[in-house]
């Protein structure tokens, strides 16, 4: 009796950890991704120029962009990335690599035109907690304040 009552209880525990964890969203679900992008500013949802899903939002005075990637036919999207771009401001590349080397969970560069640009990718091809993705959201959040006052962006 004694060990069907551990056993049981072990199995609760299990049980209750498991569901703790579950991976619930995926990059398809781009209602529940941007009802968590609204929990820190403004967002909306519209399609990019390939006809992806994207999400535009806006922390902290600070616009970004959410982009969708691996999806098919425009839909069934497989994983997502954070972009942030400082058009006109063009730091040099010891700024950027200064950056990169001190900073995780993000890259940074200069796009074509020289300007700042920091990315970070969101793999969620396996599916992901509300709780999870709200924690990237979260880092983003910081690495866009960090990364703006990195490269001398005054809002």
């Amino acid at each position: 009796m004694k060990l069907n009552a551990m056993l049981a209880g072990g199995a609760l525990v299990l049980a209750l950890t498991g569901s703790a964890y579950a991976a619930n969203i995926t990059a398809s679900d781009t209602d529940e991704i941007l009802n968590v992008a609204r929990g820190y500013g403004s967002a909306s949802i519209s399609t990019s120029s390939n006809g992806n899903p994207m999400i535009t939002g806006r922390i902290d005075g600070v616009n970004y962009v959410f982009y969708f990637l691996g999806c098919t036919d425009n839909r069934d999207c497989q994983n997502g990335y954070f972009y942030l771009g400082f058009a006109d401001l063009k730091p040099k590349i010891e700024i950027i690599n200064d950056w990169n080397r001190d900073n995780s969970f993000s890259r940074a560069y200069l796009d074509q035109d020289q300007d700042a640009v920091v990315e970070s990718d969101v793999y969620m091809a396996q599916g992901i907690s509300t709780e999870a993705l709200d924690g990237q959201f979260g880092i983003w959040a910081d690495t866009m304040s960090k990364f703006a006052d990195h490269v001398g962006f005054k809002k």
